[in-house]
C-alpha cells in the first residue's frame, strides 16, 4: 500500500498506521478513505494529497 503526502502541510498518510483519531484503522488504503476525510494536521481534502515516492 502506498503512502500519500499532503501538498499543503507535508503530513504523510501511512496506510499501515491509518488515522486512529478519525476512526480509520491500520491497513486502510488511501483510496478507501471516505471522501469526507481531511488531513489531521491542516484540514486539507483528499484532493490535496499526492502519492509519496514512485
Amino acid at each position: 500500500m502506498k503512502s500519500y503526502i499532503c501538498v499543503i502541510c507535508g503530513h504523510v498518510y501511512d496506510p499501515a498506521i491509518g488515522d486512529p483519531d478519525a476512526g480509520i484503522p491500520p491497513g486502510t488504503p488511501f483510496e478507501s478513505l471516505p471522501e469526507t476525510w481531511t488531513c489531521p494536521d491542516c484540514g486539507a481534502t483528499k484532493a490535496d494529497f499526492e502519492p509519496l515516492g514512485d
